[in-house]
């Protein structure tokens, strides 16, 4: 006589296991929220900080009117004068750095690790805007000379001379 083999007996699945595979990833999935939120806000910045420590004023003419006015940092010696804004990864539209050199003389700048696309603004002994030059690449070696002698040289973010109308012939003043 032949035995008859009975298929093997289907277990019904464990719905314990399924539920808690499923609060796992759920978990797993929170964790990792709140961790990237936790990181975005704990990152620490990139680059230098900006230290306002004065404030200055494009002006159409001496004692007149303010064009804009922006909040400065002010770069008055050597090593400030050579590390400018280098290493900044952004800077707020009305932000800029004063450099202040020690005598009026043809000045010329270069973008050497500077990540922010500037316009520059060379400034003579008076206080006159005597060259703009603007969009200055990130990066560049080229020289960006003034086109006349400067004391002073203001770097702003491209586009800001544009958009305030300031051009040479005009003035600056600072505190």
């Amino acid at each position: 006589m032949a035995q008859k083999t009975m298929p093997p007996r289907r277990r019904p699945p464990n719905r314990r296991l399924g539920w808690a595979i499923i609060a796992l990833i759920v978990l797993i999935v929170i964790a990792f929220s709140g961790w990237l939120a936790w990181q975005s806000t704990h990152r620490k910045p990139s680059g230098p900080m900006f230290t306002k420590e004065g404030a200055l004023q494009f002006v159409e003419t001496p004692g007149g009117k303010v064009l804009q006015e922006i909040d400065i940092e002010i770069a008055d010696d050597d090593m400030s004068r050579e590390r400018g804004l280098m290493w900044r990864k952004s800077m707020e539209e009305r932000q800029g750095m004063l450099f202040i050199m020690d005598e009026e003389d043809m000045l010329a700048f270069w973008m050497l690790n500077t990540y922010i696309a500037l316009d520059l603004v060379f400034v003579n002994s008076d206080k006159e805007i005597v060259t703009i030059r603007k969009n200055a690449i990130p990066q560049q070696l080229d020289r960006i000379p003034s086109s006349r002698p400067a004391l002073y040289v203001v770097e702003v973010v491209a586009g800001f001379c544009d958009k305030y109308g300031i051009r040479e012939g005009h003035y600056i003043a600072f505190n």
